[in-house]
């Protein structure tokens, strides 16, 4: 049973890399160009140094920005606009 999931392991993350590599915009790839890096997921998959390297050294991964609603100033602002944009029709 392990010689066969651990291939299909192996393979899983050597696609799940190079889609990624290929979706991640230029300016987000970190280190090399990003056609480098294709060519290394592609040239050491198998061995997974092209994959592991990629994800750990390749992509720009800052933390999600998650900013809630009540932190949001583009929200807050458009919670006041539409608050003078409702008063204005209701003096009208």
């Amino acid at each position: 049973m392990i010689r066969y999931v651990l291939p299909l392991l192996v393979l899983g993350l050597w696609i799940y890399a190079f889609i990624d590599c290929l979706q991640t915009p230029e300016n987000e790839v970190r280190g090399l160009p990003k056609l480098v890096w294709v060519l290394i997921i592609l040239f050491f998959g198998e061995v997974l140094v092209g994959p592991v390297a990629w994800l750990v050294a390749g992509r720009n991964r800052g933390a999600p920005r998650f900013v809630a609603p009540d932190d949001n100033p583009e929200f807050l602002r458009s919670l006041k606009d539409r608050k003078k944009k409702d008063e204005g029709e209701a003096q009208a």
